[in-house]
């Protein structure tokens, strides 16, 4: 499958950041990604080509993110900052050290004679500071240490403002936003541990609701448009719970998950999960609707109403999606299917299939999301304004971004410019993300959705085989292995359940 990770090796790792450059690169890496070149400048320990900042060592890009009596750093290099700074110290860390820079030069405006105005003035600009950090990674202020740690360094930052002084004001509404932020992180995250119902087998699903009566997908939502529309929209909710620390914190942890885990990361990175597991959950649901339909013609219209719906997908610019539902159909119970698959019309879904092959690192779906974001960057209406990428392919290009470039040149700075990138990719992808989505939602249809059950794999191999009978020698080893695993659980079940029948019957109960 597409997202397998076996198939990717190291020679691919140039391939896949060469063609994630866009066309004006014409297929190579940027020249001179962190190496000093014309137009070179050095301030202190700071590295500037034509005025952009290049490298610089950890210590000196800290103190440039802390502003001074009469500046004020540029918003897009605390933004980068912030985001990369995790890859060498955990979010708490930096919260200390830039609390000291701060403080320290607070101090030196605090001697005896010096004017008011010019205190007053930098300590504001210690607090907008701070408050851009808490509205751009607010998980980095989610555990009590680092709350903590901001409350000490506003209070010493306020302790000669006025009782209702604006600095004071400022914090004051900072914190309240942050604590909501983090409040409505965590209700999101319980509410869709509630909503997602495990993988069932087909047995358990069966005994609850006969097929006769059970509702499937098309009993809900017979249009494919309105469901391609219905996925946009829990696609973009899902997708704009995603901070930016989020994507930086996996890509920086692919390489070594169980090794360097901070204990805070899983909750860190759950939103991502829950995202994967979204993408996950489509593509089974997919192939459970296909293989419960117990006659051909069922089955039949169920994979040209889902072709449907991911050509819709394709046109609004729901890839994620689109690729989701090909996947679905793409899984070995659903694509062996042979007679059913005789009888669609497949032109169509030949078509998706090209845009999201492979080959030539998913040059035609590359393709596509480009035509899609040049569509929304020239957009006056909303439904044009959607671009929703294929996720997995999104963090694969930004973890290959972040392997192929090194962190530290040879001089010991960090690579500036190759988080300048990292920085413009996340920032695309949280724009993306905070499009209003334009079509009406139905909560009917969206709940079905979330909450229809899922056949196991096991179960989507057992209706896919009485479907359709094992033909080669694999399949019919398959199906053996299958049939005898499935009797021996009921054989274990009933023992247990008889030897819990005859405790009963000891015991009185």
């Amino acid at each position: 499958m597409p997202f397998s990770s076996s198939q990717e090796t190291t020679t691919q790792m140039s391939v896949v950041f060469s063609s994630i450059l866009g066309p004006s690169q014409s297929g190579q890496a940027q020249p001179g990604m962190g190496e000093r070149g014309s137009g070179a400048s050095s301030s202190g320990d700071l590295v500037f080509q034509e005025g952009r900042l290049i490298s610089g060592s950890l210590e000196a890009l800290m103190e440039h993110l802390v502003p001074t009596v009469d500046s004020y750093p540029d918003r897009p290099y605390i933004f980068t900052f912030l985001l990369s700074s995790r890859v060498f110290m955990p979010p708490h860390d930096l919260l200390v050290r830039v609390g000291q820079i701060c403080l320290e030069q607070r101090q030196q405006l605090e001697t005896p004679g010096a004017e008011k105005a010019k205190l007053k003035s930098f300590s504001a600009k210690i607090v907008q500071l701070f408050k851009e950090w808490t509205e751009a990674f607010p998980c980095d202020f989610q555990d009590e240490k680092a709350m903590a740690e901001l409350k000490a360094i506003t209070q010493r930052v306020t302790r000669s403002d006025e009782e209702n002084g604006t600095v004071k004001k400022a914090i004051a509404q900072m914190t309240q936003s942050l604590l909501l932020s983090l409040a409505a992180r965590s209700q999101l995250q319980e509410l869709r541990e509630k909503l997602r119902s495990p993988a069932m087998d087909k047995g358990s699903v069966l005994k609850a609701k006969s097929p006769a009566t059970q509702k499937d997908i098309l009993g809900v939502c017979c249009d494919p448009l309105v469901l391609a529309q219905q996925l946009t929209h829990l696609e973009l909710e899902r997708a704009s719970s995603i901070h930016p620390g989020d994507l930086m914190q996996m890509v920086s942890h692919m390489d070594s998950r169980d090794k360097h885990r901070c204990p805070g990361d899983l909750t860190k990175t759950y939103s991502l999960e829950a995202y994967d597991n979204w993408s996950n959950c489509l593509s089974m649901l997919v192939a459970t609707e296909v293989c419960r339909m117990v006659k051909k013609k069922h089955q039949t219209r169920m994979l040209e109403f889902f072709i449907d719906v991911a050509q819709g997908c394709f046109n609004i610019g729901n890839f994620n999606s689109m690729m989701a539902i090909i996947c679905g159909m793409n899984l070995s119970p659903v694509a062996r299917l042979k007679k059913t698959w005789s009888k669609v019309k497949t032109a169509k879904f030949e078509v998706l299939e090209r845009h999201m092959d492979p080959c030539s690192n998913f040059r035609n779906y590359r393709t596509a999301l480009q035509g899609a974001t040049q569509r929304a960057q020239m957009a006056k209406s909303s439904p044009e304004k959607i671009v929703i990428p294929v996720f997995n392919l999104f963090v694969k290009d930004l973890y290959f971004l972040h392997k192929i470039h090194t962190n530290h040149l040879p001089n010991g700075h960090v690579n500036f410019e190759k988080f300048w990138e990292i920085s413009r990719r996340i920032q695309e992808f949280t724009t993306w993300t905070q499009v209003e989505c334009p079509f009406q939602k139905d909560k009917k249809i969206q709940k079905y959705l979330l909450t229809a059950p899922l056949y196991s794999e096991e179960a989507l191999s057992i209706a896919s085989f009485e479907s359709e009978g094992p033909e080669s020698r694999r399949e019919k080893d398959s199906w053996k292995t299958l049939r005898t695993t499935v009797r021996n659980r009921a054989r274990r079940n009933e023992c247990s359940r008889q030897t819990l029948d005859e405790a009963h019957t000891c015991t009185g109960i």
